[in-house]
């Protein structure tokens, strides 16, 4: 059974990106020299409101690659697979190629 979970207001969810654990070589590499704590937007709600009733927009759209906080986050577990929830001002910011 899928499920789809639509986040409410100005929350984004996440799923984390695991780094190799090897080169494709089959080097092992040490847990430190790959950790960068980065996740994929899965999904994003539709942004918090003002005192006026405006939304506010999230700034991220689903597909991003996001860099995210060390702590933090609420973990959500959708069928066989986890996912983390955050709010859009705890995400510290959009990664590039």
């Amino acid at each position: 059974m899928a499920k789809r979970l639509i986040p409410t207001l100005n929350r984004v969810l996440v799923e984390k990106i695991l780094p190799p654990s090897k080169t494709t070589a089959g080097i092992l590499l040490p847990e430190k020299s790959t950790k960068l704590n980065s996740g994929k937007v899965v999904a994003v709600g539709p942004g918090a409101r003002d005192k006026e009733g405006k939304t506010i927009p999230v700034s991220f759209k689903e597909g991003d690659t996001v860099l995210l906080p060390e702590f933090g986050g609420s973990q959500v577990k959708l069928g066989d697979k986890g996912f983390h929830l955050y709010r859009d001002e705890d995400i510290l910011g959009t990664l590039h190629d």
